[in-house]
């Protein structure tokens, strides 16, 4: 067994932690233990975002850092006679990436193993298997021979439910394989930010933020951004890497390994010229690798955040993840490294002037 440092030890506690879209309790309570020690104060919006301030200067710009603690996962709808559940996806899913996944289902009394279950192919016709098999005639199996039962464990619908992948470091040391890094990744490079400005002079209010409720409408973003009401905002998320098998260079050109993706649009959001530019040249100035990417399918918080009052020039910074949006991902550890670097870089060059001159741009 591979012994953690603390930096992977940070990660391994906010992947294995449980917490869906609007139940991201056991998450946000470890970003706190983990990002208190580097703030000056710790708030919360009205959904339960978690917003940490370090204050560099107290009339300084505020620099919003943002990553989402949910993760996709599922919710119990109904129990049915024989003790198997229906549930519904929260986040989006693939079907095909679902079946015989193991699951736990979080009760209030407890955690219940399952699995996702469907009727077996061999009783199927010829037609039939040559189709995805559909999420809606999915069922979860917790081992219960009967409703009764199914409710003796605890299970009542509305209870949460995620897919079962613990941390690992692989193989190779760089790579690393965990659920949820969709977006924990996220929420420990805002604790790394903080953490290197502890003992820091700079002219900033810096905001570590874990957002809730990202994977279903970029909710939390949006509270947690009219309380903070920022003058810049990175927000740090999952993307899309071409360097598997199938994907050509017209779909995704970004390696895991190479630096982190300066998204350059996304259906939420065109990236801020002022800000994509201003990073970048830090990035080029101090020699930190950096990839450009568009991904015209999806978006990040910053699509609400950008929005908030008079608006707010943002930019999404993405860690390359293969398999997103499934019970296992990987990413490489230089990238986390060097987003945090290249963040940590850039809050040390803002000031006002330089954020009146990144607004005007």
């Amino acid at each position: 067994m591979v012994e953690l440092d603390q930096s992977l030890q940070m990660l391994k506690d906010l992947t294995d932690a449980k917490g869906i879209p609007g139940n991201e309790a056991e998450p946000r309570q470890v970003m706190k233990t983990y990002i208190e020690p580097f703030a000056d104060q710790i708030q919360y919006d009205g959904l339960g975002s978690l917003i940490a301030e370090k204050v560099g200067e107290a009339d300084g710009p505020k620099i919003m850092v943002a990553g989402h603690l949910d993760e996709v996962g599922f919710m119990v709808t109904q129990i049915d006679e024989k003790g198997f559940l229906r549930f519904q996806t929260v986040g989006g899913w693939w079907s095909q990436v679902m079946l015989a996944q193991r699951v736990t289902v979080v009760t209030n009394s407890g955690e219940v193993p399952g699995v996702i279950g469907s009727k077996p192919p061999h009783i199927l016709d010829a037609d039939a298997r040559k189709k995805p098999f559909e999420i809606k005639d999915m069922f979860i199996d917790i081992g219960a021979e009967s409703k009764e039962e199914a409710q003796s464990f605890g299970v009542r619908p509305g209870d949460m439910v995620v897919p079962v992948c613990d941390f690992t470091v692989m193989k190779n040391p760089k790579y690393l394989l965990a659920k949820a890094l969709d977006n924990r990744i996220g929420c420990a490079i805002a604790i790394d930010v903080l953490k290197q400005l502890k003992n820091e002079a700079h002219p900033n209010r810096v905001y570590g933020v874990g957002t809730v409720q990202e994977e279903v409408g970029l909710r939390g973003a949006t509270t947690a951004a009219h309380v903070i009401q920022p003058d810049i905002a990175l927000t740090v998320d999952t993307g899309i890497p071409g360097d598997t098998p199938g994907i050509t260079e017209k779909e995704a050109l970004s390696e895991l390994g190479k630096g982190p993706q300066i998204i350059i649009y996304d259906a939420s959001m065109v990236a801020h010229k002022g800000v994509r530019d201003f990073v970048t040249g830090v990035a080029d100035k101090l020699g930190i690798p950096y990839q450009f990417d568009a991904v015209p399918g999806g978006g990040t918080d910053s699509g609400k955040i950008h929005l908030t009052g008079k608006g707010v020039p943002s930019l999404s910074i993405t860690i390359a993840t293969r398999y997103l949006h499934t019970a296992a991902s990987i990413i490489h550890r230089d990238d986390y490294e060097n987003a945090v670097k290249l963040i940590v870089a850039c809050i040390k060059e803002l000031d006002k002037e330089k954020v009146q001159a990144i607004t005007l741009d």
